[in-house]
This record gives C-alpha cells, sequence and structure tokens, in this order.
C-alpha cells in the first residue's frame, strides 16, 4: 500500500481537514490546525507530503521519525500540528484498513467512557452563573470559565476581586460537587498570578489552567508553592521534551496536550506515558473539531491517568458550523450525563461527511484571535 494523495480543506468555524489517499482506496482522516494559523499548517501538510507520497502509510512511527528529523530543524507549534494531523489521518487509515479501532492498535481500552466539560462565560467572562447552572442541567458534572479578561503585568487588587466574584459565583450555581477549571490563558503574570491563586483556593477547584504563559513555566514552582489546587498547563507545548523538563522539575499536577499541536496520537501517547511516570494526570486540551476529539478520545481510552476530556460543543467560538456538524453518525461524539463513549468505530472511530466538507470549504475561513490592548495601548495577552 502506498500513499498517493494528501487533500486538506479549511472549513468554518476555524478547522482544517486532511485527508491521506492510497493507491489501495484506504484513506484516513486527520485535523492539522493552530487557531489562527490555519493556512500556515496547511501549506506545512503539503510541504511534509514530499515525505510521504509514495510510501506505506502503515509504518506510522517510521514515518513520524521522518516528517520530524529529516527536515533538520524541528518543534514549535506550525511544524508539530501539521504532523499532528497526519499521524491522526495515519492512525486513522491503519485502523479502517484493519477494521478496528486506534485503541486497540494502543494496547486496548482501559474505560469505556471519558467524562468530559464544556465551556461557558466567553472570552470576558460573564454570566458564569447561569452559564454553568445550564451546563450542570445538561448533564455535566465539570466545566471550564475564563478566570479574567485582560490583566496588566501588575493591576489593580479589584481585577482580582471580580475574578474572585465571578468563581465564587459559578460555585453558588452549581454547588461543591461540581468540578471548576477556571483558565488564566496566560493572560496573568507573575506579580498577580500568585495573588490570584491563593485567593481562588476557598472555592476548591477542580484545576487552574495556564497560570502564566508558556514561556514563563520556570515561575510556577514558586507561586504555586503551598497550593492545593491542582495546575494543569501544556496547550503551549509541542513536544514530549518541553512536558520532560516541566515534569522533571514538578511544576504541574495535569497535562494538557493538543493532539492538534503536539505531534498527534504518536506524541501525545509518550506525553501521557512520561506523565504517568510522575503521577501527573491527563485532561487532553480539545477546543477544536470533530477528529481531535476522536483522537483524543482513543488516547484516553488507553491511558490510565486520562481523568477528563475537554470539547468544544457550543463553545463561543464556534460560529457558523459546531463540531457535530461535519459527521455521518453524530451520535459518535455524544455526549450523555457528562460522559462520551470512547468510539467503537474503525480508526479513529468517526465517518466524516466528505461532500458537507467540500461544501463548507468554499465558505473557508480566516479565523483570529482578538487583539486586545491595554488602557494604555499596550498588546495585553488575549
Amino acid at each position: 500500500m502506498k500513499i498517493t494523495r494528501l487533500k486538506t480543506w479549511q472549513v468554518p468555524p476555524r478547522w482544517c481537514f486532511l485527508k491521506i489517499e492510497t493507491d489501495e482506496g484506504v484513506y484516513g482522516w486527520g485535523e492539522p490546525v493552530i487557531e489562527g494559523r490555519a493556512a500556515t499548517v496547511e501549506a506545512a501538510v503539503h510541504e511534509l507530503s514530499d515525505y510521504l507520497i509514495g510510501q506505506d502509510p502503515r509504518n506510522i512511527e517510521h514515518l513520524w521519525n521522518v516528517m520530524y528529523r529529516a527536515g533538520f530543524y524541528r518543534g514549535g507549534p506550525i511544524l508539530m500540528s501539521a504532523i499532528a494531523g497526519i499521524d491522526q489521518a495515519l492512525w486513522d487509515l491503519k485502523g479502517r484498513e484493519l477494521g478496528v479501532p486506534v485503541h486497540q492498535l494502543l494496547g486496548g481500552k482501559v474505560r469505556d467512557r471519558m467524562r468530559m466539560y464544556a465551556w461557558t462565560g466567553g472570552d470576558r467572562p460573564s454570566d458564569v452563573g447561569a452559564g454553568a447552572k445550564a451546563l450542570t442541567d445538561q448533564g455535566f458534572t465539570a466545566f471550564k470559565m475564563n478566570g479574567t479578561p485582560e490583566m496588566q503585568i501588575v493591576d489593580s487588587h479589584r481585577k482580582i476581586d471580580e475574578a474572585v466574584a465571578r468563581v465564587a459565583e459559578a460555585r453558588d450555581a452549581v454547588g461543591p460537587d461540581v468540578g471548576i477549571a477556571v483558565d488564566f490563558h496566560g493572560r496573568v503574570h507573575r506579580p498577580m498570578a500568585k495573588t490570584l491563586m491563593r485567593e481562588l483556593e476557598p472555592y476548591h477547584l477542580m484545576f487552574i489552567e495556564e497560570p502564566v504563559a508558556p514561556e514563563h513555566l520556570p515561575v510556577l514552582k514558586t507561586i504555586a508553592q503551598d497550593l492545593a489546587t491542582p495546575i494543569a498547563t501544556g496547550e503551549r507545548l509541542h513536544t514530549r521534551f518541553a512536558f520532560r523538563d516541566l515534569l522533571a522539575d514538578n511544576m504541574v499536577d495535569i497535562v494538557q496536550p493538543d493532539l492538534s499541536h503536539c505531534g498527534g496520537i504518536s506524541e501525545g501517547l509518550k506525553i501521557a506515558t512520561l506523565a504517568s511516570a510522575y503521577d501527573v494526570a491527563l485532561a487532553p486540551h480539545c477546543p477544536l473539531g470533530p477528529l481531535t476529539l476522536a483522537a483524543s478520545l482513543q488516547l484516553d481510552a488507553v491511558c490510565h491517568n486520562a481523568f477528563i476530556q475537554e470539547q468544544s460543543m457550543g463553545i463561543h467560538y464556534n460560529k457558523d458550523n459546531d463540531v457535530l456538524d461535519y459527521l455521518v453518525d453524530k451520535n459518535a461524539l455524544s455526549i450523555e450525563d457528562g460522559f462520551c463513549a470512547i468510539p467503537e468505530g474503525p480508526g479513529l472511530g468517526v465517518e466524516i461527511n466528505e461532500a458537507f466538507v467540500e461544501e463548507r470549504a468554499k465558505v473557508g475561513h480566516r479565523w483570529r484571535n482578538p487583539v486586545w490592548q491595554h488602557d494604555d495601548g499596550s498588546v495585553a495577552e488575549w
């Protein structure tokens, strides 16, 4: 069997889909994308196709190493996201050829279903109490919210008070037993982060995510010292080597690799296994489309340290189209009582409606995240 073609489509709301085809008619789907840089990642996919056309798609580990090592320059969000989508598609293809889900190829599942969480409150968090209550009424036992809008490196304590009040509102709305994750989104710098983290302690959060931007991860050990709330990060780390350094310094309690950014299922499994050696939990990042979610669930299925899965159905980014729109069988990723059954279909376990993808690709997208500014005109972290 030989790879003959890599086809890509940019589709709303902000995703890129990939289909790898072969001379034997077997195919596989993946999702290579960086939010706001879909066209750049798509171009990288087609550059990498030079290493793939004519090759046996079943040699996934070898092809991964060729893509990662043969170009000399390696790593980073663009290249690793391109590799990630290709890797997903290769696993999907292999599972389809053998008629088994990917988790069977990775050793078999350790769970039948995965606990899921949803988002509420938007980029500038508001109405979090009502939104949280609506999610729990749908059966979710956990949700995530942004902690704060833009915040200066040293800002008014009023910003801290407002953030704490929003979390208190959410906790009051759902009671003590629902998991609340608060995403700092890298918007909070060291001087404010340590204060905000301490003042959120009474609300018994499930975790605090990205308390500082990824370039400042070494400060986590200092600002989180003596705090009980678990710290989660990793969506903007792209290789096992970055996670290795994070874990070796005991800076994190939950790793959040994104399977469309970190080299795909192959690298995601290595990251998850590495985390397990440090007794660190796994919660894959996934504010993306159906293929990233399906790939994440296949990884969750085989990782004992996986405990919850992000998904983007109904998230504020998903305008025009949502996750299930692109599936032939929407039940493949249905969520009931806050859980999603591990997909059991061949490959990633989902079937993409290619005709619908073609139709929506005519619309495409040019999604960009907002550009925020502080009151003094300087650029703020989004």
